[in-house]
């Protein structure tokens, strides 16, 4: 387990070299912040002066080396839009995407298990074939469009749910949380909704494909031989074998919402890191596009960690070495 976790350690620094290395490309090449940052009045030489200031005027190698050598002692920059440490930035607003991201998944495993046995070992069933359907509808719909008519429905013409913001919040182990107040979790409804639609579209689909696979094989027909019920077989001895595959969607599919919720986010105003990082693409701020992009990096690591981890427990064969 020591080695493995090594080498891991030892991969991801090298994955997070690479991605620095690629956005400092691409940011460097964007254009310059300062024309954003000073009055259209102002001199040549009071945007050479910030320039200077921002290290802006050195060139890419020495800007990278300077970058990678503050980034060892965990500073990450200073914004230049907001002048504050960049990476204060993302992770004040960690707890914001984590909760939305997780209460997504959450739904999507709560109900996508359960709804992907059901259409497996009952196929023909009209309650499978309308799961089905709306797992296909769920799959097609674009994230964009389907935020906006979950607002219009439930806020706009209902009125049952708040369409924007965060609501109110409570302090929880040192993180500002919503969703175990009234106004925090009504308003994590509908943007949770929007992430969650597609997720359980998947989740549902793979399920029902694994299930209906597993199902067929000769160990399920020798416990149905045996007399065993087919509650017991469906959700004890079938599931396990089903649950590897799902345990690897649920890991990539989390950390691709907390990376890439941005919609989501600007949709509902949602105070979380995807709408920072948009903010910041656009005003060419590159600290904290850079540090939103280590904290992203990180987050993934940890979560194929988590994953193989979680495999060395639903099946005994697999060992981390």
């Amino acid at each position: 387990m020591l080695g493995y976790l090594i080498q891991r350690l030892l991969q991801s620094i090298i994955v997070i070299l690479c991605v620095t290395f690629v956005v400092f490309v691409i940011m460097y090449h964007s254009g310059d912040p300062v024309e954003l940052l000073l009055p259209p009045e102002a001199t040549p030489l009071q945007a050479e002066q910030l320039r200077h200031h921002l290290g802006l005027d050195k060139p890419f190698h020495a800007q990278y080396a300077t970058f990678l050598k503050n980034a060892l002692r965990g500073d990450l920059g200073t914004s230049f839009i907001f002048n504050q440490p960049a990476i204060n930035l993302v992770v004040e607003r960690i707890p914001a995407t984590l909760e939305l991201a997780l209460f997504a998944m959450f739904l999507a495993v709560l109900m996508g298990i359960p709804a992907g046995i059901v259409t497996a070992i009952r196929p023909k069933a009209f309650l499978s074939k309308s799961i089905m359907s709306g797992s296909l509808l769920g799959i097609s719909l674009p994230v964009f469009w389907l935020g906006i008519m979950l607002v219009m429905i439930f806020s706009v013409i209902l009125g049952w749910l708040p369409s924007s913001g965060r609501g109110e919040t409570a302090v929880i182990w040192g993180m500002r949380l919503g969703f175990i107040t009234a106004s925090g979790f009504t308003h994590l409804i509908l943007p949770s909704l929007t992430i969650a639609i597609f997720q359980l579209a998947l989740i549902i689909r793979l399920v029902r494909a694994g299930m209906m696979e597993v199902l067929l094989q000769d160990f399920i027909k020798f416990l149905k031989a045996k007399g065993l019920s087919e509650k017991r077989i469906v959700f004890i001895h079938a599931l396990k074998n089903i649950l590897i595959p799902v345990v690897t969607i649920v890991g990539l599919q989390l950390g691709n919402i907390i990376a890439f919720a941005i919609v989501t986010e600007s949709i509902f105003a949602w105070p979380g890191m995807g709408k920072l990082v948009i903010d910041s693409i656009h005003n060419l701020d590159q600290p904290v596009v850079l540090a939103y992009l280590l904290v992203v990096s990180l987050i993934f690591v940890f979560l194929n960690l988590i994953v193989d981890i979680i495999y060395t427990f639903l099946d005994p064969r697999i060992r981390l070495s």
